[in-house]
């Protein structure tokens, strides 16, 4: 049962749905430049007013039938959508322009599905006549324009207003059942413990499957699949259920190598998908089977693990190459390429076809596990003793490294602190040993972070020893003298 009415804003491309999102929710979801088309799947934000939780919808410009491509037909479609599942409507035209046959032909549109709506004139600031410029709006027929700045920031308050009026009336204000004491303490009802979705971000090169897969996953076309490359832009988050865990999928804009982005707007797009990388909980690379482990897929990987992130490699299109090539030597092979994530699981599936698709949320979920996984002090210190006699200590600036005890310091990543006495002489090949111990034994499939600290006291013990060590030489030299 939804319990958010959902607010559409709807328009012909390039009038200022997007900065009106923006401002509506109160921070920059929406990509927004001055070129027509920059939106095209529905994006969803929640927010609230006057104590009435709303979502908004924003999405991509209507364009009339005789100007439709494919991929214009699909943007016509989702915003479509997002009318039929609106409870109210937020109709957004151009003041400058002026009325258009493209907003006559979505006004005859809404007039057809009767949603609650409001006209937006936007667009009207810094004009003496903007009042002349609303009334000529009155001829869509779809009550009395509102005239606003999004940019600027002007008209809103007259907007959320109007706006107010047409949601459901806020919940009733409960009081107290009993009027506390002077000075005592007033107890607030516990809020109910529920979990924080599981932010899963869906990242990769442009056109390798990502928004295919995430309509696979939903059983629904939620986001536009088109041949065209760069359709996604804007990142879209979209929530679901699975294996009774709330999971939010993020589908994001391909990253393309930097020398090969020709436009702003795909520059945006990109810098939205390196954001959902470092938001999300797990991120999960697609891949193309027909050309996979390249440098670009190499750099991707490279930022999740960077940014500490669970990362998951789904190969898709793997339908393409089924039969010609074996998963298990396919699987050597890019890890091979992208040894420094080898410890990642991997995936074949064809999201065109279905195939194993419901098993890469199942892996990202136990993924999220092994983020948050934690080991008790007594056993790290059983497998820190068990290293130190299986593999010989190395020598460092002419002393043997030693470690005295470990201990597990944070998760997400999985974070381990081992004390010793020398920790800025610990050699590179001694920490991967180590981290692939602790990897193998509590198979850990996530990155890992290894910490070497000095024991605590050991600098003051130092400098005491020395102390004492110069005393001593003082002492001889001073017998020295005498005789």
């Amino acid at each position: 049962m939804r319990t958010r009415p959902v607010i559409a804003i709807v328009g012909r491309p390039n009038v200022g749905k997007s900065t009106l999102f923006n401002r509506l929710v109160g921070r920059r979801l929406a990509i927004v430049e001055d070129t027509p088309g920059v939106t095209r799947d529905r994006h969803f934000a929640d927010s609230e007013y006057e104590f009435r939780p709303v979502t908004f919808v924003d999405t991509g410009g209507f364009v009339p039938d005789s100007d439709e491509d494919v991929l214009a037909k699909h943007v016509r479609m989702q915003a479509q959508a997002a009318v039929e599942e609106a409870d109210i409507v937020l109709f957004v035209v151009d003041g400058r322009v002026g009325i258009s046959g493209g907003d006559q032909d979505v006004a005859r549109y809404l007039r057809k599905h009767e949603r609650p709506l409001i006209l937006i004139v936007n667009k009207v600031d810094g004009r003496r006549d903007k009042e002349l410029l609303t009334s000529d709006f009155h001829s869509l027929a779809l009550g009395e324009p509102v005239p606003v700045s999004a940019e600027h920031n002007i008209g809103l308050d007259v907007l959320c207003d109007r706006l107010v009026e047409l949601l459901p009336p806020a919940p009733p204000y409960e009081p107290p059942a009993e009027t506390p004491a002077k000075g005592e303490l007033v107890k607030l009802p516990k809020a109910p413990d529920k979990a924080a979705p599981i932010r899963v971000a869906l990242v990769g090169r442009p056109n390798v499957g990502k928004s295919t897969l995430v309509n696979a996953l939903l059983g629904e076309d939620r986001v536009i699949v088109s041949p065209i490359a760069g359709t996604t832009r804007d990142p879209i988050d979209t929530a679901l259920v699975f294996g009774g865990r709330n999971v939010v999928l993020t589908d994001t804009a391909g990253i393309r190598r930097k020398s090969a982005i020709s436009q702003k707007i795909e520059e945006f797009s990109v810098f939205g998908a390196i954001r959902a990388i470092e938001n999300s909980d797990v991120t999960v690379l697609v891949l193309d089977a027909t050309e996979a482990g390249v440098d670009q897929d190499q750099k991707i990987a490279s930022i999740a693990e960077e940014k500490g992130r669970a990362l998951l490699i789904v190969v898709n299109k793997w339908d393409l190459i089924r039969g010609e090539a074996k998963e298990e030597h396919y699987r050597d092979s890019l890890k091979w390429y992208m040894k420094f994530v080898s410890w990642a699981p991997m995936v074949f599936i064809s999201a065109k076809d279905g195939h194993k698709v419901s098993k890469v949320l199942s892996l990202a979920l136990q993924l999220f596990d092994m983020q948050h996984f934690r080991a008790g002090t007594p056993m790290l210190n059983k497998i820190i003793d068990h290293v130190t006699t299986e593999h010989a200590l190395p020598v460092v600036r002419g002393k043997p490294l030693k470690l005295y005890y470990a201990m597990q310091v944070a998760t997400a990543p999985p974070s381990f602190a081992i004390i010793t006495n020398a920790p800025k002489d610990v050699p590179d090949r001694y920490v991967r040993y180590v981290t692939n111990y602790l990897r193998s034994t509590f198979n850990l499939k996530v990155p890992i972070r290894m910490f070497w600290r000095e024991r605590p006291g050991q600098k003051q013990r130092a400098a005491q020893g020395q102390k004492f060590k110069n005393r001593s030489e003082s002492i001889r030299k001073a017998k020295n003298r005498k005789r």
